[in-house]
């Protein structure tokens, strides 16, 4: 059976992002007022109150660097929030795919082992949300030449996860 995990920024990445972002921006901490902004440390809404910050992020770039592949043309960096302080990462009883909402419109855009995009496709979210991501995964994955997935917003191109596949037995 293969599992699709939903993968929010790493530990290590977020200390480095809460000094400088990914173009070089200093963080500017401020308290959310509304909530609701998709925070990519933890794979949820933030919640009224919080300490969040707007950061510049390079998900490709920051894979790149782990795996020695050169996406050249095809690194992008763009804003996310995140909490300005440490959190403690997605809930281990968290059920689903993150900032999902039937109706809404995603991009699921495949990479290969160097960083090029291989395809992608338009997801509207479906009501079952959940079966409706897993299916797109599968097709992205069906690509033996897909090594993950990066899943965005329509509206502003936010960059929301990525997927990586693993196998269980």
């Amino acid at each position: 059976m293969t599992i699709y995990e939903a993968r929010a920024i790493g530990p290590g990445t977020l200390k480095e992002l809460r000094t400088a972002d990914d173009a070089g921006r200093p963080c500017v901490p401020y308290t959310a007022a509304e909530g609701g902004d998709p925070l990519r440390c933890c794979l949820r809404g933030a919640e009224p109150g919080e300490r969040i910050a707007l950061v510049s992020y390079a998900p490709l770039r920051r894979w790149a660097a782990e795996t020695w592949a050169r996406p050249g043309a095809y690194d992008e960096q763009g804003p996310v929030f995140i909490h300005a302080d440490d959190c403690e990462g997605p809930s281990e009883d968290r059920a689903g795919y993150p900032f999902s909402r039937a109706g809404a419109l995603r991009t699921v855009r495949r990479y290969n082992a160097e960083g090029e995009i291989v395809g992608g496709r338009l997801l509207e979210i479906p009501a079952d949300e959940e079966r409706g991501y897993d299916e797109a995964f599968a097709e992205a994955f069906a690509d033996p030449e897909v090594a993950l997935v990066h899943v965005r917003a329509v509206e502003y191109g936010c960059f929301h996860f990525e997927v990586r596949a693993r196998r269980e037995r």
